[in-house]
């Protein structure tokens, strides 16, 4: 009887031993991947605001390019030849279409801060990671459009600059 309770008490040890270091172990790996998902949110967050600086450096080279735009038209109406009347619905139509410009770019703006509100707030990082990868390829998108319409509009006031030059 003896032997019974003592094989019994030596069972029961082992088995809250291993209980133990059970417990142990599954607390280490609760902690690990704790501190990964941390690590995953925090390299999530560092790339959503990479992608907010990367657009506030765009609206910045934009707002430039189309000041510098602005100020080309203006002084191609101001300048002291009289333009004729294709020249000035020439000018006309470059300044509707530099003011388009600008009212696209205000829109991607808000469009582009409301996709970074968004992606912010998500708390699935799979999916986070899709929507910081879908808004950069947007950027990138968004970009090359800008540059299109940049180059559209100095091909504009080339012309009418040629033009003026030709009157002269």
């Amino acid at each position: 009887m003896t032997t019974m309770k003592h094989y019994f008490t030596l069972s029961f040890s082992l088995v809250l031993a291993l209980a133990a270091s059970n417990s142990v172990s599954w607390g280490a790996s609760d902690q690990l991947e704790e501190i990964l998902k941390e690590q995953t949110k925090a390299r999530q967050e560092e790339k959503a605001k990479a992608a907010q600086r990367q657009e506030q450096l765009e609206n910045l080279k934009r707002d430039q390019e189309s000041q510098r735009a602005q100020q080309q038209l203006d002084q191609i109406k101001n300048q002291k030849s009289e333009p004729s009347q294709p020249q000035r619905s020439q000018a006309g139509q470059t300044q509707q279409q530099l003011d388009q410009n600008r009212n696209d770019q205000q829109l991607q703006r808000l469009q582009t801060d409301q996709q970074i509100n968004r992606t912010k707030r998500e708390t699935d990082p799979l999916r986070q990671q899709q929507q910081i990868d879908n808004l950069q390829r947007q950027q990138r998108i968004d970009s090359l459009q800008d540059q299109i319409r940049r180059n559209q509009t100095q091909q504009d006031f080339d012309r009418l600059r040629q033009q003026q030059q030709i009157q002269r």
